[in-house]
């Protein structure tokens, strides 16, 4: 009997420890778990949407701004019309491309279709029917008053000017996790700027989630995003965009970059890229078409890249404007290589500045022999290659040029005339701007000023340190406007105004040779020669009338400064 009792005690005290651990894992370790799960249960909140930033260009334009947008929902056991009757009813305000009156009756019958599959649902009482309508589509849709349709709040982004700027702009779409974010461009680049900070809204509910009269609150208002306005000049951007775009119709190029920048603060004033595409629409295109060619495509520039070498030369004082070349009576021969002009015309003792005008690839490389490669690499990194710029806008790329380590004696060869040597024409306009700006370099931004309510923050422009010497942009700068009124494109000269420049003529190598068929054409220049208003690169990919840049990438240059020296008041010289 005993042993029983000890027994029964054993098992009643085991129990009692059991509970007494239970009640101590359940009140004190998982205690504030549960008083957090008790909370949020007489706790009711929603998210407070932070509007986004808008875009601006330098006159205060919108380039891209955020309006109230709205999703179009039916709730079925709401509605009191036939399915087919809705749908028939809504289907007009759905259909929003500006169609020929036979092809839109074809998109408004496909849209109702649509609509009414939708509404004979019978796995859901809460149906979307259509994303991104407007406020004006939206009353037209509450005059109908059918029954059982309502509206929820969103916002939408919208390009005001559709695909102008749209390398420039970039565009929002959804992450991962299906939140706004800001792709490409300034959106990539300045997303966590523009985006803001949501805020929410906390009220106390009973147990059916009615809200407690007296019970506690808590908010914190959304913040809006900052606002930037850009160096983006809009006459200058659409002048470029037109011109560039009947350009390329014209020469029959494939592809083609403008890019013009104020050498005084680096702003980008236009940047124009072709094949574009529409931001707000951006899920209609391919990915290659995201991709902004003036910071994220390399190339080889040819001979434009040839007052880079120039300025190194003069900088070192292993040249001056009128050394004698003394092996320009021929081809030279490097290694096994010979080197040829590009027309195989020869100028004996050229002189700097005829090798210039002429675009001698012989006289280039007689100024890569005096440099040598030490100093020529030397040049050639701190004039930007092989570097990202930093300009403010996402998806910049630079390709890698060879250090002095592994640059052959060919390879300082060609690179003195652009061949064998990559970059990106971000980086070549901004080689020419620092010649423009007297030898000191800047940094290329597109963005002018952030603001807020109340409050705004100009961003400065940041110079780096000075590559050549006043007096050598000063003696390039007079080779520049020889080369341009005296070399291969001195036919579409525009008398009169003062400007420098070059032409470049390059092959595309395919599969390691040059094909001589395929050729990208390029001007950059500057004007006017004296303090100049702006620099500007043209670019045009494998143009099919002639693939010269006298020819094709020059007149264009030309036919945009036209109107530049116009908006800018430059006056000819005589």
């Amino acid at each position: 009997m005993r042993v029983r009792l000890k027994i029964v005690s054993f098992f009643i005290g085991l129990c009692f420890v059991a509970i007494v651990a239970r009640l101590f894992y359940w009140q004190v370790i998982k205690g504030r778990e549960f008083a957090k799960i008790a909370r949020q249960q007489h706790l009711s909140g929603n998210k407070l949407m932070a509007s986004r930033g808008a875009i601006l260009a330098s006159d205060g334009s919108w380039l891209a701004e955020t309006v109230d947008s709205y999703l179009v929902f039916a709730m079925r056991n709401e509605l009191t019309e036939s399915k087919r009757v809705a749908a028939n009813k809504l289907a007009p305000f759905f259909v929003f491309e500006d169609l020929e009156e036979k092809d839109r009756k074809e998109m408004v019958l496909n849209e109702a279709m649509r609509v009414e599959g939708l509404l004979e649902r019978e796995d859901a009482v809460w149906i979307p029917l259509k994303n991104s309508v407007d406020v004006d589509v939206k009353k037209n849709i509450q005059a109908l008053d059918i029954d059982g349709i309502g509206f929820d709040l969103k916002e939408a982004r919208i390009y005001p000017e559709g695909s102008q700027s749209a390398h420039i702009l970039g565009f929002v779409g959804k992450d991962d996790e299906g939140e706004n974010k800001g792709y490409f461009g300034l959106e990539g680049y300045y997303d966590l700027t523009l985006k803001g900070k949501e805020g929410f809204r906390q009220r106390e509910v009973s147990a059916l989630g009615i809200p407690l009269l007296g019970g506690n609150l808590k908010d914190a208002p959304a913040i809006s995003g900052t606002s930037l306005v850009t160096h983006i000049d809009k006459r200058i951007q659409v002048l470029v965009e037109e011109t560039l775009k009947t350009g390329i119709e014209k020469y029959g190029a494939s592809a083609g970059v403008v890019i013009v920048i104020n050498p005084s603060n680096g702003g980008v004033m236009a940047m124009a890229a072709y094949p574009s595409y529409d931001p707000k629409e951006y899920f209609k295109y391919s990915g290659e078409f995201f991709r902004n060619p003036i910071i994220s495509d390399s190339f080889e520039p040819g001979s434009i890249f040839k007052p880079i070498v120039m300025a190194a030369g003069l900088n070192e004082g292993v040249i001056e404007s009128e050394t004698k070349c003394d092996i320009c009576d021929g081809p030279v021969k490097i290694d096994k290589y010979e080197i040829s002009t590009w027309d195989n015309k020869y100028y004996p003792d050229s002189s700097m500045t005829d090798v210039l005008v002429h675009s001698d690839n012989v006289g280039m490389v007689y100024i890569a022999q005096k440099l040598g490669v030490e100093k020529l690499s030397k040049y050639l990194r701190e004039f930007g290659f092989g570097s990202l710029t930093d300009i403010d806008l996402q998806g910049e790329m630079t390709p890698v040029i060879r250090d002095e380590n592994s640059m052959s004696v060919v390879d300082l060869a060609t690179a003195s005339f652009g061949q064998g040597i990559a970059v990106t024409p971000i980086q070549m306009v901004n080689a020419i701007v620092t010649v423009a700006r007297d030898g000191v370099p800047i940094k290329p931004q597109v963005v002018d000023k952030l603001i807020a309510e109340g409050w705004e923050e100009d961003i400065k422009p940041i110079e780096g340190k000075r590559i050549i010497s006043k007096r050598t942009a000063n003696e390039l700068t007079k080779m520049m406007i020889a080369a341009a009124k005296k070399g291969e494109a001195k036919w579409t000269a525009l008398r009169g105004f003062s400007y420098a420049g070059k032409t470049g003529t390059a092959q595309i190598p395919v599969q390691g040779y040059y094909d001589e068929e395929k050729t990208i054409a390029s001007f950059v220049g500057f004007a006017p020669a004296e303090k100049p208003k702006f620099v500007m690169l043209v670019t045009l990919r494998e143009p099919q009338s002639s693939q010269w840049a006298s020819e094709t990438a020059a007149p264009l240059w030309f036919e945009i400064a036209k109107e530049l020296f116009s908006y800018f008041n430059i006056q000819p010289e005589d």
